[in-house]
């Protein structure tokens, strides 16, 4: 009750305070300010490292993705923005429930990979984007950088600040089968403009391809900046979200041995008694910002994120009648189970204290940043209903399903972490050509779980690498980096559900190159080998660790403004993957599950010159076949998508209003978008032909 009545409180406040300060602005002299903190959209990035350095001269594969961008292509959640990013690609993404991906190969942990602002906040829901600047990618190793990550990399999303001057802008949009969303956006600083404020209001109502997948969405969100004197800066934001819809679940092998043929909007958890997932989350957050002289600067953040979830599925799993776990039977019946998950709550909490500054020793200067930072999560839950039905549904016939009753048990804390850690990094510049990084965290981790061994133990997580440019726009780097991440989940049917493994490190090598041509031509490329811990269920149906999994990969990437009328954005990736060392033949030297070896995206917008304000565009995304099991003995086909649009921008009378119109999957092709083997492995199909039509309103 707290967390909503603070994020509605707050908005409704800075409304108010926004409309008055706007009536008011012709009576009242504008006060100069000093605005600190920021950077130019798309050059700069907070998961690139601590060194206050563009991308260009950054000695990792950052990928940026800012507000401009976010509306030119149409992008309203993750999924969709992952779309546009090859090393990015879904694992168990199911409508309805928690977004969750994969980076080079490696699913994203939902606990501390996914950022705010640079601190860790929960992954189990949709974030929203309404008040989000841009959204940061950082591919590989992030040990250094943010403690505890998975090996693939993490996300960062970076909130929209107060505006310098006024922003009124409102968003309507319809798409799918109905969806409707409503998104306002209000920026400016008050009548003393030391002060600032950033309001985004949005309610959707969701209707997804998948027909029965309904629901809906509430968001608000505040952010707010006292310029307390010209050298330092407070800011605070608060926000809260409510979602509730229908999951829908994917479907697994027929005989556990081929693929089903099914409709795109195929839904399984349609029973008179399915419930929506509910998730409630909320983020207080701030940071100070202090420029202490020329030199030195000193920055302290933290955030407290808060989630709910009510989880409720009618689930499909496996084939009783023909003793098949996991695997539908051949006439297309599966069991149904009754899932119910009531009140799971996370709560991390992060903070980060930051000194940075500039000197010399002889001809080497050095840019320097010293810091802690903590990090603290407790996750409850209760002991889940998860109940065998008599009756079977079908595939393809679907049957109402009786429910037996029940409900999950009560909710107490079942795992707690914590870290703690302090870091270094210098970048010394050793000639005005050649530049040394290199930094070190040491993180100290803390896990204790119910029914589990604790975990206690402090990691060095070191990272070196040297960047050579040879002229002002084009580098070169080499890098070796030591991460570390949590151990999985046991997950659903294995000996020991719900139980974690214990962290595990994993080591990076990555060359790299990337150039600036112009103002307005980026290109980049890097060549990548990562080895970690593979996990994975044993013959004893138990959840561990054994052997090694090698991932080791090509990256490429070029946007930009190509002519006056033409802009691209393109991204590749090709990806070898190997199972070793795990002691089973028949898994060792097969590729990782869900991993293309080759996908690329490109999108294409042209302007007619011939009509002011019109702008085409297309984008073309393909994957390659993928692995469905760890034995490789199913492997699910490439895809191709041709997605079509176009935008028409006029201004009058001081309003500009943007049209935009989408239609994605314009050929109405049946893919796989997803293949994971969670849960005993799933598929999931990729939407079929869907419109979308917009129309943004700036004042």
């Amino acid at each position: 009750m707290f967390k909503r009545e603070f994020a509605v409180s707050a908005a409704a406040l800075a409304v108010a305070q926004a409309f008055a300060a706007n009536a008011c602005a012709g009576e009242q002299a504008m006060a100069e300010v000093v605005i600190t903190g920021a950077k130019p959209a798309g050059t700069h990035a907070q998961v690139g490292g601590f060194a206050d350095l563009p991308l260009l001269l950054t000695p990792a594969s950052v990928n940026v993705l800012d507000r401009e961008k976010m509306q030119e292509l149409n992008i309203r959640t993750t999924t969709d923005a992952a779309k546009f990013d090859a090393s990015i690609s879904d694992a168990y993404n199911a409508v309805g429930y928690a977004e969750q991906f994969s980076i080079r190969g490696f699913k994203l942990n939902n606990a501390n990979s996914y950022r705010k602002d640079g601190l860790a906040i929960s992954g189990d829901t949709q974030i929203p984007l309404e008040n989000k600047e841009a959204i940061e990618v950082l591919k590989g190793l992030a040990g250094m950088q943010a403690g505890v990550a998975a090996p693939g990399g993490m996300v960062n999303y970076v909130t929209k600040r107060p505006t310098r001057e006024a922003l009124r802008s409102v968003t309507v949009e319809a798409s799918e089968r109905g969806t409707l969303l409503g998104h306002a956006d209000l920026g400016g600083r008050f009548d003393d403009t030391r002060f600032g404020y950033r309001i985004n209001v949005a309610a959707e109502r969701l209707r997804s391809y998948i027909k029965g997948a309904d629901g809906h969405r509430n968001f608000v969100s505040g952010a707010f900046d006292w310029q307390i004197s010209p050298d330092v800066l407070l800011q605070v934001d608060g926000d809260y979200q409510k979602k509730a819809q229908v999951s829908a679940p994917g479907v697994q092998l027929i005989n556990n041995a081929t693929l089903p043929v099914i409709p795109a909007d195929i839904m399984l958890n349609r029973q008179p008694w399915s419930k929506p997932v509910t998730t409630e989350s909320s983020n207080i957050g701030m940071r100070l910002l202090a420029q202490l002289n020329n030199d030195w600067s000193a920055t302290f953040s933290a955030n407290r994120h808060a989630f709910k979830r009510d989880d409720y599925a009618a689930f499909p799993y496996g084939c009783g009648a023909e003793n098949l776990y996991p695997g539908f039977c051949a006439n297309g019946d599966f069991d149904v189970y009754d899932y119910q998950s009531l009140g799971e709550r996370k709560t991390p909490q992060a903070a980060q204290a930051l000194l940075q500054g500039k000197f010399a020793t002889g001809a080497v200067s050095h840019a320097l940043s010293a810091g802690w930072s903590w990090f603290k999560n407790s996750e409850e839950w209760g002991d889940y209903l998860y109940l065998g039905l008599d009756t079977p549904s079908n595939l393809y016939h679907p049957v109402v399903v009786p429910q037996k009753g029940g409900t999950s048990g009560p909710v107490s804390e079942r795992r707690a972490d914590r870290e703690q850690a302090v870091f270094v990094q210098d970048v010394a510049g050793l000639t005005d050509k050649l530049k040394l990084h290199a930094g070190v965290r040491s993180a100290h981790v803390k896990r204790d779980e119910a029914g589990a061994t604790p975990v206690d133990e402090t990691f060095l997580l070191p990272n070196v690498a040297l960047v050579y440019s040879p002229k002002a726009n084009a580098t070169a780097y080499a890098s070796w980096a030591k991460g570390l991440e949590y151990g999985g989940v046991a997950p659903i049917g294995t000996s020991h559900p719900g139980h974690a493994l214990a962290p595990s490190a994993s080591k990076q090598v990555e060359l790299g190159v990337k150039a600036d041509i112009g103002d307005d031509i980026s290109l980049a490329m890097a060549v990548f080998q990562i080895r970690t811990g593979l996990e994975f269920i044993n013959a004893a149906n138990d959840y561990v660790r054994g052997g090694e999994r090698q991932h080791r990969g090509l990256e490429m990437r070029a946007n930009g403004q190509l002519t006056r009328d033409v802009k691209l954005w393109f991204t590749a990736m090709a990806l070898d993957t190997e199972q070793s060392g795990t002691g089973d033949p028949s898994m060792d030297g097969k590729r990782v599950t869900n991993v293309p070896k080759f996908r690329t995206s490109l999108w294409a917008e042209y302007a007619l010159p011939q009509v002011d304000g019109l702008k085409l565009n297309a984008n073309w995304q393909y994957a390659s076949r993928k692995a469905f099991d760890n034995f490789n003995t199913v492997f699910v086909p490439g895809y191709s998508v041709l997605n079509l649009g176009a935008s028409y921008a006029v201004k009058a009378g001081g309003v500009k209003t943007i049209i935009r119109a989408q239609v994605a999957n314009a050929t109405n092709k049946f893919y796989w978008r997803d293949v994971t083997p969670d849960l005993g492995g799933y598929l999931f199909p990729g939407a079929e032909r869907t419109y979308k039509l917009s129309a943004q309103v700036d004042f």
